[in-house]
């Protein structure tokens, strides 16, 4: 009789790695969305050029080929990466590109008047931005950070390939062990929409939470 039990166990410890990619990848991307999404605003042209070729070069080229990269061919330039990091810099700046744009868009998005008072306060641009611009931007922002953090939940499973041993992979190694490929996958699709769940009402807790303070400051 097939150990099911001993199976389910291996599935949780990918689910285990899963989650690990899942919060370093977010990490990694924010950051990498507030430097370029930043970037694409600043005055200096060289840093928005930068910025650009970052967020088109990950937008425009394929997820998978950016993991085969990060694995394969840095250890050609003396750059060797564990599965588990190469995982994480490709998803991290992979996701992060999609929310530089984000970033950008929801900083423009702040009214005029915003931008006005800050300077009749005689704020710095860093001041202002730090202060008054980036806390209601980051409230137009969360929303899609969300369908993000969730896009690069679901981008994991791309780590099997490289033999990381993800929710995917272990799922693989389930099906072809025992034959049975429904269990095995359900599990993981369970697994994968509890997830996405989690993250979305972290999320929405946090808009609602950001929502009430700036309608006290504002008040």
């Amino acid at each position: 009789m097939t150990d099911w039990s001993g199976y389910l166990s291996l599935i949780l410890q990918g689910a285990v790695v899963t989650v690990q990619l899942t919060v370093m990848g977010c990490a990694l991307a924010l950051v990498m969305a507030f430097v370029a999404g930043l970037g694409r605003l600043s005055r200096y042209a060289a840093l928005r050029w930068l910025a650009s070729i970052y967020i088109e070069f990950f937008r425009g080229t394929s997820i998978f080929v950016q993991l085969f990269f990060a694995y394969f061919v840095l250890p050609l330039v003396g750059l060797t990466l564990t599965p588990m990091q190469a995982g994480v810099l490709a998803l991290g700046l992979n996701v992060g590109a999609y929310g530089a744009e984000v970033v950008r868009g929801a900083i423009l998005a702040v009214g005029t008047e915003q931008y006005e008072a800050c300077t009749a306060l005689n704020l710095s641009r860093w001041q202002a931005m730090r202060k008054v611009i980036l806390p209601q931007a980051l409230l137009f922002m969360l929303p899609t950070f969300c369908n993000n953090a969730i896009e690069l939940l679901k981008a994991t499973s791309v780590v099997s390939l490289i033999s990381l041993a993800d929710m995917t992979f272990q799922a693989n190694i389930v099906r072809s062990q025992t034959g049975n490929t429904l269990i095995p996958f359900a599990t993981i699709l369970i697994l994968y929409f509890a997830f996405a769940m989690i993250i979305a009402f972290s999320i929405r807790a946090l808009e609602r939470r950001m929502a009430r303070g700036l309608d006290g400051v504002r008040s």
